[in-house]
């Protein structure tokens, strides 16, 4: 029997301090990270999606940022395939992969032996779908998938509509929708992972957010979303990532610039609560509080705690901590 690759994940809701922790533990361990947000990615947009730094990676490879221009769509069928590959090819160098980042269900379809192919398809029925989102747009077609099917009409935006498509199709097929099936699915777990979730108490990380988002207007944040709405990027995936949505609506006239400041903060805040609610929900996570994570000392207290917990559960031991 193959025995299963070792692999860290690090998880938790945006502005928590994944990206600190991240590469303190890719130091002691031996680490290449790879990136499991879905909007970073993209090129051109750095600041919005809190794009890790260059000179902030302490000499850390990181994997699947920068691969795709902002007009391209991205599935999560994609993201599964790339991550498994590098975890490989990690693996082969003798490295630790560590997938990092806060997109829960990207994440679990790369863990887990989800089949996103598996439900039988019709093709007529397909065609017949995409002239329907040609000749009535593609907000009839999300509409036909949020009546039969809300959870996915949450997580799938009107504008992808491929996996919209997709999601009508299963249903039309076999009368149960996306989300009745994964629910009823037991896949496996195919590494031999530790998943690692930081969290914080909800009023510290609500600061945090707000203070980032104050940072991002300072570093250009308007000046990059400028760019890409001068470019002409409408109803492209890319832009309904928060921080770009708020300010395409500022730069349209729909907003002024304060109101979108404050929705981008409020929006911000909304995404970390769901992304907490649904790791907790969906995956089997060893948490840790970095509330009070703020001093050196105490950090360094919490890394100890996780790289003690990463040795027991993979069995290795790291290579500055012990």
């Amino acid at each position: 029997m193959t025995s299963k690759a070792k692999l860290v994940v690090l998880i938790g809701p945006t502005a928590v301090g994944k990206t600190k922790m991240s590469i303190e533990l890719a130091k002691a361990f031996n680490g290449e990270i790879i990136s499991g947000d879905s909007m970073q990615i993209y090129r051109k947009m750095d600041i919005g999606t809190a794009k890790i730094k260059p000179e902030e990676m302490g000499g850390i490879p990181h994997h699947l940022i920068d691969i795709k221009d902002p007009n391209e769509s991205f599935s999560v069928a994609e993201f599964q395939e790339l991550v498994r590959k590098k975890i490989i090819e990690i693996s082969q160098r003798g490295k630790l992969p560590m997938i990092v980042g806060g997109t829960g269900l990207y994440i679990q379809s790369v863990l887990y032996d989800y089949q996103f192919s598996a439900a039988p398809s019709d093709e007529e029925f397909r065609l017949y779908l995409e002239q329907q989102a040609q000749d009535k747009g593609n907000s009839y077609l999300h509409n036909q998938l949020i009546n039969i099917d809300p959870e996915s009409g949450k997580r799938i935006h009107p504008n992808n509509v491929r996996r919209v498509i997709r999601a009508l199709e299963v249903y039309h097929c076999t009368g149960k929708t996306i989300t009745e099936l994964q629910e009823t699915q037991q896949p496996e777990l195919l590494y031999d992972a530790a998943i690692i979730g930081l969290s914080m108490e909800r009023e510290k990380l609500y600061e945090r957010i707000n203070h980032r988002v104050d940072l991002m207007i300072e570093e250009g944040l308007v000046h990059e979303v400028e760019f890409l709405h001068e470019k002409g990027l409408r109803n492209c995936q890319s832009i309904q990532a928060i921080g770009y949505k708020e300010l395409y609506d500022f730069l349209d006239g729909i907003t002024t610039f304060e109101q979108a400041i404050d929705q981008l903060k409020q929006n911000s805040r909304r995404y970390a609560k769901r992304q907490l609610t649904w790791f907790r929900n969906k995956m089997d996570v060893k948490w840790f509080d970095m509330s009070d994570a703020i001093t050196s000392v105490i950090f360094n207290k919490k890394l100890d705690e996780i790289s003690s917990y990463i040795e027991g559960k993979l069995k290795i031991k790291s290579n500055t901590y012990k």
